[in-house]
């Protein structure tokens, strides 16, 4: 974070912005002009947070996705979070007329109803199919996310006049001009945070299978509805702030496993910090590589593709 605050595209020079930081602490005379600390404090400061808190809810989520269906390739979009945010967006985009004075503009209202409402619908088909288990619930996850996906083409092919924004909206980012966004996305990130937490014991029950965990007091539906709710929530609140962005559900888990191995005690929490971490990271490769700003989505990928590639390297010969 400190990182991030220092090394921006504006001319303050990273000794100047320590000393603010110190003089801000310690109460002492800053080295920044008023404008050059609203620069610090309104622009780069509120834009890491957001991207720590959107980085820790999509590896929080990732990881409790890829608890519940054992499934180390899981990602917080299975269940159609992505493909009913980008549905609703995408309605917003075209249909709604531009509104100005709202405390939080139809594009990410949109986005969040979007998301919780593609999750929804992934579990309501999965139980009026008559199954139980993760199995169903993943083809449901299939077979919505592939209709939102075909209502949003088609929504967009008769307007293609607002392909270009909506593109860019899928892309993901943080255009961020305050603290607003912040403030939105924290109580929904921190309470789905907080359940996930608490949850990891259980989510290592359910790794022995349902009936060890029956056994133990645990029933296995509830466990995975409350891990799957608080894990879309989270999902649906950082979709909502910065678009769709890849990889991070994945990567991160990953890592953490690899790391600190398979107990979800560890690798839930520690994916909530690393999560943080690699997109603050990557916000920061984002806005500063190019004179122009990358989109977040592409940074992610170009990060998350050659990981997948070393994985596949470094397990070739162990799988039968």
């Amino acid at each position: 974070m400190v990182f991030a605050l220092v090394a921006g595209s504006g001319e303050l020079g990273w000794q100047r912005v320590l000393g603010e930081l110190g003089a801000q602490l310690t109460g002492t005379t800053s080295p920044l002009s008023e404008r050059e600390a609203a620069i610090v404090w309104e622009l780069r400061m509120p834009r890491v947070l957001l991207a720590g808190l959107v980085g820790a809810a999509l590896a929080g989520a990732g990881a409790a996705f890829q608890g519940v269906f054992r499934n180390p390739l899981a990602d917080p979009y299975l269940l159609g979070a992505a493909a009913g945010a980008g549905m609703a967006a995408t309605m917003v985009v075209v249909f709604a007329p531009v509104v100005t004075g709202w405390l939080i503009g139809p594009l990410p209202l949109a986005a969040f109803a979007g998301a919780l409402g593609g999750v929804a619908l992934s579990w309501l088909l999965g139980r009026s199919a008559g199954g139980s288990g993760t199995a169903t619930l993943l083809l449901a996850g299939v077979a919505v996310t592939a209709f939102l996906t075909a209502v949003q083409t088609f929504v967009q092919q008769l307007n293609t006049d607002t392909i270009k924004q909506v593109y860019t909206w899928t892309l993901g980012g943080l255009n961020v001009t305050g603290w607003r966004d912040v403030w939105v996305a924290l109580p929904y990130i921190a309470l789905a945070a907080v359940v996930l937490c608490g949850s990891a014991r259980l989510l290592d029950v359910l790794t022995l299978g349902d009936a060890e965990a029956a056994s133990l007091g645990i029933r296995p539906g509830r466990v995975r509805l409350v891990l799957l709710a608080a894990a879309s929530l989270a999902t649906a609140a950082a979709v909502a702030v910065s678009g769709l962005i890849g990889f991070v559900g994945i990567v991160v888990p990953h890592v953490v496993r690899l790391l600190a191995g398979a107990s979800y005690r560890v690798i839930v929490p520690l994916s909530l910090i690393g999560g943080a971490v690699f997109l603050i990271l990557a916000d920061f490769v984002a806005r500063t590589a190019l004179p122009g700003e990358l989109p977040l989505g592409v940074v992610t990928a170009f990060a998350g593709a050659p990981f997948f590639a070393l994985v596949l390297r470094s397990s070739r010969g162990r799988t039968p």
